[in-house]
């Protein structure tokens, strides 16, 4: 149950759905709850697959291109820091979509794989840390329970999507910016902990 509970905590932390609500009620402001409910469900699905895919064939896409796991991790960490910095940063929290972007998929019939699920739900983050979470030495067991961590996380990440209008009117624009803070930091020292694992791994003499 261990690594369930840290698959859960550190993708949920990556993931950050909280983030996305802002997209999420902008895009389906002139929805119904029942169309817009179809949406936030099939974003959670296709997040749960992208996941999946980045856990299950990222070691192999990495052997392919002659990438160490460790230099994926250093690269992952870095990207972590990097998203934990703008959210830490006062109006450093910009949108994972561009203006572009978003005033495209106004006009699209179904936004639930883009933007939603890529990149607002499953970016390159959360993709990195997939591919980390694999090894050789885990049993099916750990592979199923880390599979259900990224189901939880899309309920999570569900609940969150239907609980969007609610949530923001009830935190406002400074509980918002104080939980995009607080996510940052969490992100921030798992960013730092792919970082030192990396090092350590690479240069075991430097943990001595």
């Amino acid at each position: 149950m261990e690594i369930l509970l840290a698959t859960f905590t550190t993708l949920f932390s990556v993931v950050n759905p909280f983030s996305a609500m802002p997209v999420f009620l902008t895009l389906t402001e002139e929805d119904t709850p029942t169309h817009r409910a179809g949406i936030a469900l099939r974003a959670c699905i296709y997040m749960i697959g992208v996941l999946a895919v980045s856990f299950f064939a990222g070691q192999y896409v990495l052997n392919f291109f002659g990438i160490n796991i460790h230099h994926l991790r250093i690269a992952g960490g870095i990207l972590l820091m990097r998203s934990a910095f703008d959210l830490l940063t006062p109006g450093g929290n910009r949108s994972k979509v561009s203006d572009a972007t978003l005033d495209e998929s106004r006009h699209k019939d179904d936004i639930s794989f883009t933007p939603l699920a890529m990149p607002m739900l499953s970016g390159p983050g959360s993709m990195a840390v997939c591919i980390g979470l694999f090894t050789e030495k885990l049993s099916f067991l750990d592979m199923g329970l880390i599979f259900l961590g990224f189901v939880l996380v899309a309920l999570a990440a569900y609940l969150i999507l239907m609980s969007s209008l609610r949530l923001t009117r009830f935190l406002g624009r400074p509980g918002m910016a104080a939980l995009a803070r607080i996510m940052g930091f969490i992100t921030l020292a798992i960013g730092v902990n792919f970082l030192a694992t990396a090092i350590a791994a690479l240069f075991p003499g430097l943990s001595r």
